[in-house]
């Protein structure tokens, strides 16, 4: 890295291949503290690294003049369209306003029995067998239950709902394409016949998510049947991939440290500090991505129209500047609230207290039936580059 973009270190490090488990954050860690701000020429684009926690922050609340036109600096091109992400200022606030409701507290608080329930139904399916794939047996199974249940679907779908969403995820990160394109064309037809019965039959909007899409309004006008679609495949690709990321990391963690594990088990009312620690040090979205519309300068960066801005989410959340001793699991860790897992500014993810309450339901309800847990001895396990998940997490337990 002793080349140098417009003054500043050029990094050539390639963060979208697949790599051993925590091979990113090391990666991310050492260019933190190699440099305040990289150039990263690893894309025909490029893209200029920022990797503190105040930079990064402080990228987040430029929401004017840096936009999501590239949601991705790994990816910036705009690909598969998604809402509301893909909108900025009024245009992005009006339909958040349409959303918000749906994925507020209080909402997610009428979601915590169901979320139990399908939980332990999960658990106890997977206890007696002694051991499990747990990324593919249950950290992906239990967020699509609870996401068709958000949208107002059969929980049942999951059963075909869910085969088709794990293809067209691979799709993303180099499996078959034309597979990839025929599970979103069944998707967004699953999601149009819904669409259609609720408009024929609306339950109501206050509480059943896709008739709220089909009365509502944003300037005196109706959402039109293709936005309606991008929305619920955004809900969908936003929710269950992360949500499955996240409990991977976090049972490869309580799996290999015991002290952890067990206060986990013995005093649940630390749970939802837990999840709020879990996701400072494992976060899944490392990055996100932002256009510059007009020259400016960061800090001494001279950014041009039109580049590419990397938002370093893992990196900010493991800076020693804002957290001590940041590889360190610390339970009640001050400040910890502050993390940038689910991003800043008012793009911040939608799904936040929905992902929270996921992960606290697992934490306690797994861990009331099955406390002692390891990795199989000699198990390899790798994360996948882009955006960080486990392809596998064997798990075994006594019966």
């Amino acid at each position: 890295m002793t080349e140098m973009m417009r003054g500043c270190p050029v990094s050539h490090t390639e963060y979208g291949e697949d790599s051993a488990l925590f091979e990113h954050y090391a990666l991310l860690d050492a260019e933190r503290e190699a440099a305040r701000f990289h150039f990263n020429d690893t894309r025909p684009r490029g893209f200029w690294m920022l990797q503190r926690y105040e930079d990064v922050l402080e990228g987040f609340q430029k929401h004017a003049e840096w936009t999501t036109r590239a949601r991705s600096a790994l990816n910036p091109e705009p690909g598969i369209a998604l809402l509301p992400q893909d909108l900025n200022g009024q245009e992005h606030a009006k339909l958040r306003r349409v959303l918000n409701p749906f994925f507020s507290p209080a909402a997610v608080k009428r979601m915590e029995d169901l979320a139990h329930e399908r939980c332990v139904e999960l658990v106890e399916e997977v206890r007696p067998k002694g051991g499990c794939d747990f990324v593919a047996e249950f950290a992906i199974r239990y967020p699509t239950d609870l996401f068709l249940a958000t949208l107002g679907l059969p929980v049942s779908d999951g059963e075909f709902f869910l085969p088709w969403s794990e293809t067209l995820f691979a799709g993303f990160f180099g499996g078959d394409p034309a597979e990839a394109a025929a599970a979103k064309r069944k998707i967004l037809d699953y999601f149009d016949t819904a669409v259609n019965e609720r408009r024929a039959a609306p339950l109501d909007p206050k509480w059943d998510m896709v008739s709220r899409l089909t009365e509502a309004r944003i300037d005196g006008e109706p959402l039109a049947q293709d936005d309606i679609l991008t929305i619920c495949m955004t809900l969908m690709l936003a929710g269950l991939d992360t949500t499955r990321s996240a409990l991977g990391f976090m049972f490869t963690h309580l799996a290999t440290h015991e002290e952890d594990r067990r206060r986990i088990s013995t005093e649940p009312e630390v749970i939802p500090a837990a999840v709020e620690e879990f996701l400072r040090l494992y976060p899944l979205v490392f990055q996100a991505g932002r256009e510059v519309q007009e020259p400016g300068e960061f800090h001494d960066l001279d950014l041009e129209k039109g580049d590419i801005v990397w938002l370093g989410i893992a990196s900010a959340n493991r800076d020693p500047r804002k957290y001590p001793d940041p590889d360190e699991f610390v339970i009640g860790r001050k400040g910890v609230n502050q993390n940038l897992a689910f991003g800043a500014g008012p793009h911040r993810c939608l799904g936040m207290h929905l992902a929270r309450l996921e992960l606290a339901v697992v934490l306690r309800e797994w861990h009331e039936r099955i406390p002692d847990y390891r990795i199989p001895p000699g198990t390899t396990l790798t994360e996948r580059g882009g955006q960080l998940t486990m392809p596998s997490l064997p798990l075994e337990w006594t019966v």
